[in-house]
């Protein structure tokens, strides 16, 4: 069964020209050119993957996707938000409120395909550790992760992560103690190649810093160069 994805955009000629490239990759596409609609359809569609402009009519781009991830049934469907250049301020609240990704406009549509097949591809990973028979646990100080079972948690508390924010604390403490640079972690957690996305990481990072609470501080940032997951 092709993979669904649900674009939402409301400029008649980026619309086509998405779904027109994501079609011929193969994808099953629903193309929606307002919030209102993709807000009270997405659970019935249960697409694989949200493409959402910021600069909708009405519901913009941010609400629709505050609704999704709140919701139970559509939270864990990833989100990729097409931004202008402008709009750098919405782009980091829209990776706050979940989105696991941006692509700038204008934009090639050979990239949007590519990240799109890369947060698929770390999908299905999370998929198939969830169905293997083989339980892999990373601990490190109050953090377990089962990566078996997609879970992680501190002290004993389930932790509640997108599945973006779950690769991402995994790599960093698979490689504890030792500094990852931000092109490596766009490589290994993102799966694509360094391109002037390091406020993707950071913005990540302060997520995980966050949901942390108390042992944030875990996290160390080394300047000029990435992060770290203390070894102590």
């Amino acid at each position: 069964m092709r993979e669904r994805i649900l674009v939402v955009e409301d400029e008649p000629d980026i619309l086509e020209v998405v779904s027109y490239n994501l079609k011929n990759a193969g994808f099953e596409i629903v193309a929606l050119d307002n919030g209102e609609a993709a807000v009270f359809q997405v659970e019935d569609l249960r697409p694989d993957l949200i493409v959402l402009d910021l600069m909708l009519p009405g519901m913009d781009g941010l609400e629709v996707c505050r609704t999704v991830k709140q919701r139970e049934a559509t939270k864990h469907i990833p989100v990729v938000m097409l931004t202008a250049k402008t709009e750098e301020v919405d782009r980091i609240v829209g990776l706050e409120l979940g989105a696991d990704d941006y692509v700038v406009k204008p934009f090639s549509p050979r990239e949007l395909v590519l990240r799109i097949k890369a947060i698929l591809r770390r999908s299905d990973d999370s998929a198939r550790a969830r169905n293997s028979q083989e339980k892999v646990v990373l601990r490190a100080g109050p953090i377990e992760i089962d990566q078996s079972e997609f879970r992680a948690s501190m002290a004993g508390v389930p932790l509640e992560l997108t599945t973006t924010e779950f690769k991402l604390l995994s790599a960093l403490v698979e490689r504890r103690g030792r500094v990852q640079s931000r092109e490596t972690l766009l490589q290994n957690v993102w799966q694509y190649e360094y391109s002037g996305y390091a406020r993707t990481v950071d913005t990540h990072v302060r997520r995980l810093r966050q949901k942390l609470g108390e042992h944030g501080n875990l996290l160390e940032t080394v300047r000029g160069v990435g992060y770290r997951f203390r070894k102590d």
